[in-house]
C-alpha cells in the first residue's frame, strides 16, 4: 500500500510501472497542474482532482468532488494505458490527501497493484533524486472492471443506519470544522450527528510520512468510543470525499478491516436541509 522514494527510482525504469502526480490545491485550483508542468518524477502523468478524480459538480445536488460513474473512470484509465498488469504509484505534497483518492479509487475498481508514495513530493526532492519536466503520452488500453458498490455508502444510507449500533462514522477534518466553530469551505458547518473526529494529518508524522501501523492503530482507537470493536463497519468521510481517503488507507495500514467511503461527504450531506446537524462534540 506504502513504497518509500528509493523504491521508486529503482523502478522508474520498469515496464510496467504508471507513477501519477496528484498535486493539487482547493483554494488554487490550477496550482497542482502547475506545479507538475514546472517538474514531476520522471514519466509521471498528471491527475487532477477535478477533472480526473470527480465527477462535475450539480449545485445544490452533490458534493464538491462526487465520484465519477464508472464508464467515465474507465475512460480516463484507458486514457492513461492501465491494465490489470499495471503497478500504479500515487503521490501528492498534501499528505497524501489527494494521492489517497486515486489509491482508493484503483480499489474502488478492484485494482490490486496501487501504492502511494510515502511522504510525497517532499520525500523524492529531500533525497535528491531526478526531476523532469517530460510529458508522457501514454498509450491507451482496454480496461474492464466493475466497480464496489460495498465500498460506498450513500446520504441515505447513512441517514439510515445511522443509529446503528454496529456502525462507527468518522471525520477526517480538523476538530474546529468538526465542531462547527469555523467552516471555510461549505455553507453550512458542523458534522454528522453521532461522527467521531479524527484528523487525516493525526496518521502522518512530523515529515508527512505515515505513522508506524501500531500508532496509527492506537490514534485511530483513541480518536473512537472505549467499547469501540474492530469488527464495527466504519464509515469514513470529511468535506467532499477526499482526505477521508486517508483516513481509509490508515485503518487499512492499521490491520483494521477497511472502512466504506461516504463519497459524498459533509458537501453532500448538506445539500438536504432535512438531513441533521450536529455541532460542539455532539
Amino acid at each position: 500500500m506504502l513504497t518509500t522514494a528509493q523504491h521508486c527510482l529503482e523502478n522508474l525504469e520498469a515496464p510496467s510501472l504508471l507513477i501519477v502526480d496528484c498535486r493539487f490545491a482547493l483554494d488554487q485550483p490550477d496550482k497542482g497542474r502547475q506545479d507538475y508542468l514546472r517538474g514531476h518524477i520522471p514519466g509521471a502523468i498528471y491527475a487532477d482532482l477535478n477533472k480526473d478524480l470527480s465527477a462535475p459538480v450539480i449545485p445544490g445536488v452533490t458534493g464538491r468532488h462526487p465520484l465519477p460513474d464508472v464508464d467515465s473512470w474507465r475512460a480516463t484509465l484507458e486514457k492513461w494505458g492501465i491494465t490489470p498488469a499495471t503497478h500504479v504509484i500515487a503521490y501528492d505534497d498534501a499528505g497524501c490527501a489527494y494521492a489517497a483518492r486515486l489509491w482508493w479509487m484503483l480499489k474502488w475498481i478492484g485494482h490490486e497493484n496501487v501504492s502511494v508514495l510515502d511522504g510525497g513530493w517532499s520525500a523524492w526532492i529531500g533525497a535528491g533524486y531526478p526531476v523532469s519536466d517530460d510529458i508522457p503520452e501514454p498509450e491507451g488500453s482496454q480496461y474492464p472492471f466493475t466497480a464496489n458498490e460495498k465500498m460506498v455508502i450513500s446520504a441515505k444510507e447513512l441517514l439510515e443506519q445511522i443509529n446503528a449500533p454496529d456502525l462507527v462514522v468518522i471525520d477526517a477534518r480538523g476538530e474546529q470544522r468538526y465542531r462547527g466553530e469555523v467552516e471555510p469551505i461549505d455553507p453550512v458547518a458542523g458534522h454528522i450527528p453521532g461522527a467521531y473526529c479524527h484528523p487525516f494529518t493525526n496518521n502522518l508524522n512530523a515529515g508527512g510520512q505515515f505513522k508506524p501501523a501500531e500508532t496509527l492503530r492506537e490514534g485511530l482507537q483513541s480518536s473512537l468510543p472505549d467499547d469501540f470493536d474492530a469488527q464495527q463497519r466504519i464509515v469514513c468521510y470529511c468535506g467532499s470525499g477526499v482526505t477521508a481517503c486517508n483516513n481509509i488507507l490508515a485503518a487499512t495500514l492499521a490491520g483494521l478491516p477497511m472502512p466504506v467511503l461516504y463519497a459524498g461527504s459533509w458537501s453532500d450531506w448538506i445539500t438536504d436541509s432535512n438531513r441533521p446537524v450536529a455541532v460542539d462534540n455532539e
